[in-house]
This record gives C-alpha cells, sequence and structure tokens, in this order.
C-alpha cells in the first residue's frame, strides 16, 4: 500500500471517530480530547493562536472545549459553566440555542437545506421584504450574505458602480473585516501593513470629529464613493460619537454626492438600546450592513440593505454581485426567526434596562477601584470598560475567566474589555456578573 493509500485509509478512521461523536454514539475522553484539540489547533489551524486563548492559558490541566450551552450559560467538555458576556462578538443577541430559531432551521433543514440556484427561493424573497420593512427610512432592496465583512465588501462594491467613484472615507478605531476590501478601510495597521497596497483612496479622519468629515468631503467629495461608518464603534471599545456626529456626517454626505454606508454589523437588531443604533440620532443611511446576531447565533447570515436607486444601478447586470450560499434557505430560515423574536419581544427595550444597569454597577466599582477601573463606555449592551493599561485588562479577563465569566479584549483598543451578553440574559445573572466582577477588580487592586 503506497503512503498515499495508507493515509487516505487513516482519515476514513479518523473521520469515522469524530462523525460518531457529532452524532453522540462515541463519548470523547475529555483528557485525549482536550490534548488533540491543542495540538490540531497548532498543527492545522493557525501557529500560535492557542497561547492567547485563556481557555487553554487560564483553563488549567484540560483547555476549556466549547462543548454545549443555552441561554447566558456555555460549558466545556468537562461541564465547566461559564456566564457567557461575550455573546460571540454579538452573535448571541437571542442566547446561545434559542429554541425558536433552532426550530425554523431544523424545519427546513427536513425540507431542503441549500438551494439549487435556479429555482426561486421564497424564504430569501421573504426575507428581504422583512428587512425592508424594519430598516432604516426607505431602504427597500437587500442582499443576503454570510457574514458582516461580506456585506462590507459589497457595499463598497455596490457604491463604486452607483456613484462611479472609487475612494471611501472611514474613521480611525474602525474595524469592518478582514478581506481586502474591508481591510482597506481597517484602522490597526498591524492588520493592514502585512497585505498592502489594498483598495484606494481610503481617507481617515477621527472618528466624531464632524469638522474633520465635512472638511474632507468639501475637498475630496468628488473622489468619495461612500462614507463608511460604525455608528458607534465595537473593536474600538464600544465608543459612542458625540452627538452631532452623525447628522452632520449624513448632511456633508448629500452635499457631495457620496453615500453614507452604516456599518450596523454589530450594533444592529437591539444591541444598543434601539433597533438600529442610527435610530439613537434619527440618521437615514443610503445602505445598512447587518450581520452577527441576525442568524440568531444559529446560522451565519449577513445583509446589504439600501435604497432604491442604489440599487438601480445594478440592474443592467443583475449578476455583478452573487453568492452560492449567501441567503441560502437554511440561513434565511434562522434569520426571520430571529427577528421575529427581535421584534415581537421588542428585545431593544431590554437591552436599554440592563445595559443601564450594568452602566450603573460599573460606575459604582469604578469608584471603589479607580485605579483598576477607568471608566466604562457604550450603549444598551454594547459596553466597554477602560483600563489604564494593557495588562490591567488582560488580568481582569482572566481573573473574570476563572470565576466563570467570559469577556474578551477588542481588537482595537488593548486597553478595553467588552462586556457583550444575549439581550436576553436574565437580570439575576446580570447581579452575579457584577458581583464576580467586584470581587475581580477586589483582587486585581
Amino acid at each position: 500500500m503506497d503512503e498515499r493509500a495508507r493515509n487516505l485509509g487513516e482519515a476514513v478512521e479518523r473521520s469515522g471517530e469524530m462523525v460518531r461523536m457529532v452524532l453522540g454514539q462515541e463519548l470523547p475522553d475529555p483528557d485525549l480530547v482536550s490534548k488533540q484539540t491543542v495540538w490540531d489547533f497548532d498543527h492545522h489551524f493557525t501557529p500560535g493562536l492557542v497561547k492567547y486563548r485563556k481557555s487553554v492559558t487560564e483553563a488549567g490541566d484540560y483547555a476549556a472545549l466549547e462543548w454545549t450551552g443555552e441561554g447566558s450559560i456555555v460549558r466545556d467538555l468537562l461541564g465547566r459553566e461559564w456566564i457567557d458576556c461575550l455573546g460571540g462578538y454579538g452573535i448571541y443577541d437571542l442566547g446561545i440555542r434559542n429554541p425558536e430559531v433552532l426550530a425554523a432551521v431544523r424545519a427546513q433543514l427536513d425540507r431542503n437545506p441549500m438551494p439549487t440556484q435556479e429555482l426561486l427561493d421564497p424564504f430569501k424573497g421573504m426575507l428581504c421584504r422583512l428587512l425592508a420593512q424594519i430598516a432604516p427610512d426607505d431602504l427597500t432592496n437587500a442582499f443576503i450574505c454570510n457574514s458582516g465583512t461580506e456585506a462590507i465588501e459589497g457595499a463598497m462594491k455596490i457604491a463604486r458602480v452607483a456613484t462611479g467613484r472609487a475612494g471611501f472615507l472611514c474613521a480611525d478605531g474602525a474595524f469592518h473585516g478582514k478581506t481586502l476590501g474591508a481591510l482597506s478601510l481597517m484602522s490597526k495597521a498591524g492588520f493592514r501593513e502585512p497585505v498592502e497596497p489594498l483598495l484606494g483612496p481610503v481617507f481617515r479622519i477621527p472618528f466624531g470629529d464632524a469638522d474633520a468629515a465635512e472638511r474632507v468631503l468639501r475637498e475630496h467629495g468628488n473622489e468619495i464613493a461612500a462614507v463608511v461608518i460604525e455608528p458607534i464603534q465595537g473593536e474600538a471599545g464600544a465608543v459612542v460619537p458625540p452627538d452631532d456626529f452623525l447628522p452632520r456626517l449624513r448632511a456633508a454626505c448629500d452635499e457631495a454626492g457620496a453615500l453614507l454606508i452604516a456599518d450596523e454589523v454589530q450594533t444592529g437588531l437591539g444591541r444598543t438600546g434601539k433597533l438600529w443604533a442610527v435610530d439613537h440620532w434619527d440618521v437615514e443611511p443610503d445602505i445598512v450592513c447587518v450581520a452577527k446576531s441576525l442568524g440568531g447565533g444559529v446560522m451565519p447570515v449577513g445583509a446589504i440593505i439600501g435604497r432604491a436607486r442604489v440599487w438601480r444601478a445594478l440592474e443592467p447586470n443583475p449578476f455583478l454581485h452573487t453568492s452560492t450560499f449567501g441567503g441560502n434557505p437554511l440561513a434565511c430560515a434562522a434569520a426571520i426567526a430571529s427577528l421575529h423574536v427581535i421584534l415581537r419581544d421588542k428585545l431593544w427595550e431590554d437591552a436599554a434596562r440592563k445595559g443601564a444597569r450594568i452602566m450603573s454597577g460599573l460606575e459604582d466599582l469604578r469608584a471603589r477601584y479607580p485605579k483598576v477601573l477607568s471608566r466604562a463606555q457604550g450603549k444598551g449592551l454594547l459596553i466597554g470598560m477602560v483600563f489604564p493599561d494593557n495588562e490591567t485588562g488582560y488580568k481582569v479577563s482572566s481573573e473574570l475567566f476563572r470565576r466563570g465569566v467570559l469577556v474578551a479584549g477588542t481588537q482595537i483598543a488593548a486597553t478595553t474589555v467588552r462586556i457583550e451578553p444575549a439581550l436576553t440574559i436574565p437580570d439575576d445573572l446580570i447581579e452575579e456578573v457584577l458581583t464576580r466582577l467586584d470581587q475581580t477588580l477586589a483582587a486585581v487592586a
């Protein structure tokens, strides 16, 4: 038997074991699976990644392997529990394994998981209609994709076609994704520079600086297809702009003939205490990008929603932007069910109320531990705890992990640790998190 055949035979055997584990027919040995998983990540995923994971560095003898959970509780293979205040970076607005979303996906799975591409899928049309119904102002058309980054890429592409211009304006602290187009708007040079040159021209302003935005649009407006902005910056640490920023940005875009693209991938669908973050300032963008929580924490799905006059640019060639998996029946079923729960239960109101309680608790803790916690910022349940230095922030997140609370840092502002739980997190768990955070800050202090 040659080497290739021998390896294929072993692959058949190993994949069979994996399938039985997935199906629950074979109970995994926690010790073996823990060690094997760390080895797999180091040798077959991205070398060096695991050393940054608290699930490896802080979990003791056995790496914490994500296994199951429900609501705001996640459990590893050993049955250890954490209160989830990370929310998968914003995907778990409805918590882990929301039963209504799961039921919709299971039903569609039994009916038809993936599209033929030729027959019309009614659920894709339904989802587009639903998104148009709840979108800001008169955004009437939608394209369904698989992720937030894809939504940003598509929005940039549509903006270029619609305006005939090539440039973009974005903000310092921006995080719009890591594919090449979205990466062109990335604030952090460490992510951009290894793969430059990227798309251009790109103009940058300080986030929240309306004067700077107006100046750039006045001087370079004929080059700029769109302003791409997060209404509240997520990876920069839940940064809220001054109240005049987005309204003035809207007016400046109108004057320059540039589109305003709102990146609501993380802030949309209730996270900040409004259905859309732009609703805090009554601003109507030309394009909204949404993803993360749109799939209800069950399926990956994103969407680009835009004005009809913008979408008309695609009519001459409707195949200009397509996707094999975007808008597949499983994703659409998840999104429709997720939107139904969010709208029916008005979860943005829960986010506003629960966020206010957390912010009040954080202010009390800041007063007691001023040398540890510098301040808290954000809106709704998108909250950033700002620490005096990176080391303090890491100590706090590590101590919280040991106390059974999941949080994480942000990819742009290393001194900020996010609190981003499900909008459905019970009030008693919020109080428990604040208690454990009190213990953590006392230990770090």
